[in-house]
């Protein structure tokens, strides 16, 4: 039986678009991006291997050229293939929970009483930093390098919430404009574990949605972790997308 057909959609495109902005955001420290027969090849300057991969575009991906990307750079990584696709190498380790709005189904959230977002600035580092590691449990030295590019790229909009006046969620934006067209990838999204349930981290996507389709992005996406999470997403419009499969050890 022939393998199911490989459908790429306008989502999967502009998560690979989106990969592809981080990869040139990081070239100077190793990092880059390339398109190879059926892959788009992204890599970080991170060892980290949740930071390193491909997005698979077609069934005949060049695998060999991957590789050869990758060993030059020394790290681990996986590739990201549409589910259903009937990809038989490496080993599945998750799938990723595709959700997306576009510009004219966003309902924006008006932020809660005590909560307030504005824009990161590089002097906000330290405060990202340990919002981040209060809501995931990881060490802020590991998410640095990964975050602080973030805070001076023209493509990468962060935000920092306060409730009562003290920092207390954040997220980001990237903005990309290949072959999806303008979108949005939306984040990172951290709320302090005694600041949840408060709504700042429907108020910080809020305002980075209405900020990114305010420059001209015409939709924007995100992979949920969580089912709180995809309710959070839902009620400022975001709808199910076919996700996309993970797989490493090529």
């Amino acid at each position: 039986m022939a393998a199911p057909r490989l459908r790429v959609t306008r989502v999967h495109a502009a998560h690979a678009d989106a990969w592809e902005v981080e990869g040139r955001l990081r070239e100077r420290d190793g990092g880059g991006a390339l398109a190879v027969r059926g892959l788009r090849l992204m890599a970080s300057g991170l060892s980290q291997p949740q930071w390193n991969g491909a997005d698979v575009t077609a069934s005949d991906a060049d695998l060999i050229a991957a590789r050869a990307f990758y060993a030059e750079r020394g790290t681990d990584w996986g590739v990201r293939v549409p589910a259903g696709a009937g990809w038989s190498h490496g080993r599945h380790v998750l799938r990723l929970r595709l959700m997306a709005v576009d510009v004219d189904a966003f309902r924006p959230a008006p932020a809660p009483p005590g909560v307030a977002v504005r824009a990161a600035t590089p002097d906000d580092l330290k405060a990202v930093l340990a919002i981040d590691a209060a809501a995931f449990g990881g060490d802020p030295s590991e998410q640095r390098p990964w975050l602080a590019p973030h805070l001076s790229a023209g493509a990468v909009t962060t935000a920092l919430a306060t409730l009562d006046g003290e920092p207390a969620g954040t997220g980001y934006t990237v903005r990309s404009d290949g072959r999806a067209g303008p979108a949005l990838y939306l984040a990172g999204v951290a709320v302090r574990p005694d600041a949840r349930r408060r709504g700042v981290g429907g108020a910080v996507s809020s305002w980075l949605l209405a900020r990114g389709f305010a420059c001209g992005a015409g939709l924007a996406h995100l992979h949920a972790d969580t089912d709180d999470a995809a309710r959070v997403y839902a009620r400022l419009g975001f709808a199910e997308a076919t996700g996309l499969d993970v797989y490493v050890g090529l």
